[in-house]
């Protein structure tokens, strides 16, 4: 195994959250671990597949859905990117590799996986970015994917904003008083 290889392993199997998700979730995570090791090193996606199967959890993952993501990911890489470009705030050169995996998998399941729904996509990366990404990696995350999931899937995305609309809000513990006239 190659230096960064056995880098970008480690970093992503130290946080590892294999236990107990889903089938597509592991999916998800080894996709992100491979696509981010590929964004430092360049290997050959083969390489990549034989380091990942050594991870914990490998078993578990939905190989489908994993194949999909990887080489989808590597194979559509540039046209990903174009996607994401107008909704990132900086090049996508100068992305952190986590997020930028992470975006790659949201924008890659938005675009190609129809039957996952688009709230699933974004959380799925949001909750892999809170595990291995930078303090508010997280943030960002959520934030372009959401734009980019009113671009690629209006209708979906458009009726799930309507109907988070109409949900009543809770009164926030730091709403404005009514102040009462002084006597």
């Amino acid at each position: 195994m190659s230096p960064d290889a056995a880098k970008a392993g480690a970093a992503a199997g130290r946080r590892s959250r294999s236990g107990g998700s889903s089938p597509r979730r592991r999916a998800r995570e080894l996709a992100m671990m491979g696509l981010y090791q590929w964004l430092l090193s360049g290997a050959e996606v083969g390489a990549i597949e034989a380091t990942l199967r050594e991870q914990a959890g490998f078993e578990q993952a939905d190989r489908e859905h994993l194949d999909a993501l990887l080489r989808g990911g590597v194979a559509e890489a540039a046209a990903l990117d174009a996607l994401l470009a107008p909704h990132l705030d900086r090049p996508s050169a100068r992305l952190s590799p986590v997020e930028h995996a992470l975006l790659w998998v949201g924008a890659y399941e938005l675009q190609r996986c129809l039957d996952v729904p688009y709230r699933v996509a974004i959380n799925e990366a949001v909750e892999l970015a809170k595990s291995y990404g930078g303090t508010d990696g997280h943030r960002y995350v959520n934030g372009v994917l959401d734009k980019l999931a009113g671009v690629l899937r209006p209708q979906e995305a458009g009726e799930g904003r309507k109907a988070q609309a109409a949900r009543p809000r809770r009164a926030s513990p730091h709403a404005s008083r009514t102040s009462r006239p002084s006597t």
